[in-house]
C-alpha cells in the first residue's frame, strides 16, 4: 500500500512540473555544438538576497516596506504634478494670474489627496517628503517656497518641525536613505 501511494506521488509530482506556468522571467532557448550536441540555456531573474542580521532589523524593514509602499505612488505623483505647474506657470508671466492659479491648484490638490494625506502616519510622511525630494530634486519646503512664497514656506516648516518633521531634509539615497532607496528600486523594476 505503501509503495503505491509512493509511486502516485512521485507520478504526480513529476507530471505536475510539466503543467507548471511560464511568468515571462524566465528565457529559454538553446543552441547546437558542433552539429551533435544540444545545449539548454535558461536565464533566471535577478534575485536579491536581503540578510538581516536578527528579528528586529527583519520587522523594521517590513515596516519600511510596507510604508515606502504606500507613499512611492504619491511622491511620483507630486513629480508629475510639480512639472504640470511649472509648464503653467512658464506661460503666465503676470504675477497676480501665477498666485491666483496656484491657490486653484492647492484648492484642487486639497479636495482629490486630503484625505489620503491625513491618514497618514509620522513615519509614512518623513518617508513621503523625502521621496519628493527624490523624485523631483527639490525639497518639499522649496517647493513651497517657489509655488506659494517664502511665508507660506516658513508657516508650514514650522508647523513641521513642532511634530518632529523637516521639510528641507533631503534624500540621501547612499547614506541613511539607502534601505528606501533599494526598496524603490525594486518596485521601479517590477519586483515589488
Amino acid at each position: 500500500m505503501r509503495r503505491i501511494i509512493l509511486i502516485t506521488l512521485a507520478t504526480i509530482a513529476l507530471t505536475a512540473s510539466g503543467f507548471a506556468q511560464r511568468t515571462g522571467f524566465v528565457q529559454e532557448y538553446s543552441y547546437v555544438i558542433e552539429g551533435t550536441d544540444t545545449m539548454l540555456c535558461i536565464t533566471l531573474p535577478t534575485y536579491v538576497h536581503i540578510g538581516f542580521k536578527n528579528k528586529k532589523e527583519e520587522e523594521r524593514f517590513s515596516r519600511l516596506l510596507y510604508n515606502v509602499r504606500k507613499v512611492y505612488p504619491y511622491a511620483r505623483m507630486s513629480a508629475v504634478k510639480l512639472q504640470e505647474y511649472d509648464n503653467m506657470l512658464a506661460k503666465i508671466s503676470d504675477k497676480d494670474q501665477q498666485k491666483k492659479m496656484m491657490k486653484e491648484a492647492e484648492k484642487q490638490l486639497r479636495k482629490q489627496f486630503q484625505k489620503d494625506i491625513e491618514n497618514l502616519t509620522f513615519s509614512q510622511g518623513v518617508i513621503l517628503i523625502k521621496l519628493v525630494d527624490r523624485e523631483t530634486g527639490k525639497t518639499t519646503y522649496k517647493i513651497v517656497d517657489e509655488l506659494r512664497g517664502n511665508l507660506r514656506a516658513f508657516f508650514y516648516q514650522t508647523i513641521a518641525r513642532l511634530f518632529g518633521m523637516n521639510l528641507k531634509s533631503q534624500y540621501d539615497p547612499n547614506g541613511k536613505d539607502k534601505d528606501i532607496e533599494r526598496i524603490v528600486g525594486m518596485i521601479e523594476r517590477g519586483e515589488l
